[in-house]
């Protein structure tokens, strides 16, 4: 592999920077933005020499995005060793880690959400508690639902949904400029 580029540089150490205030590991993140630009499949060697991170800390950052389901491993022509390469297409990335984030972050909070409710419901001393968790699972549970729809429709449908911005509101009657009450 070639040096990285000044502009490779610049991306890879922004998106380890931002994979920390999104809650990933910096070299996670940097792992990730080196094998998203990369014209072919790296190995972990080569990632480890592009980065200048030590071999195990690579070897942990490929489980960990492997998990997530964003990069794979392929194998190359007259190669022993695994190669791997990030998912390219941005909006089936972007699907991919809502759905690990929703299983891993939404899903156990709308369990314990709806535990709590049904633990509230049979213990009356405390109505405000109940009130307000009621409501917190109904808000998970509606933009749970709401997810599952979007999730559903093809990425075209998706970028022509994201897209739309004020005629969406202009089509509810809230104009594009009026704010929605909460």
């Amino acid at each position: 592999m070639k040096p990285l580029t000044p502009l490779q540089q610049k991306f890879i150490l922004h998106w380890g920077k931002m994979g920390t205030q999104w809650g990933i590991n910096r070299t996670v993140a940097q792992v990730h933005a080196l094998l998203y630009i990369s014209a072919e499949p790296l190995d972990a060697e080569e990632i480890a020499k592009a980065l200048s991170v030590a071999r195990s800390n690579v070897s942990t950052s490929l489980w960990e995005l492997q998990g997530w389901g964003i990069i794979r491993t392929v194998h190359v022509l007259g190669d022993r060793r695994d190669h791997f390469e990030s998912v390219k297409d941005v909006w089936e990335m972007f699907r991919t880690v809502l759905d690990e984030r929703k299983k891993r972050e939404i899903d156990p909070t709308l369990e314990m959400l709806s535990e709590c409710v049904a633990e509230a419901e049979k213990d009356k001393s405390d109505p405000q508690t109940k009130e307000r968790l009621a409501e917190m699972l109904n808000f998970f549970e509606t933009m749970s639902n709401w997810y599952g729809q979007i999730r559903r429709l093809p990425t075209k449908g998706v970028i022509k949904f994201v897209t739309m911005g004020d005629k969406i509101l202009k089509t509810l009657g809230l104009g594009s400029s009026s704010k929605s009450e909460v």
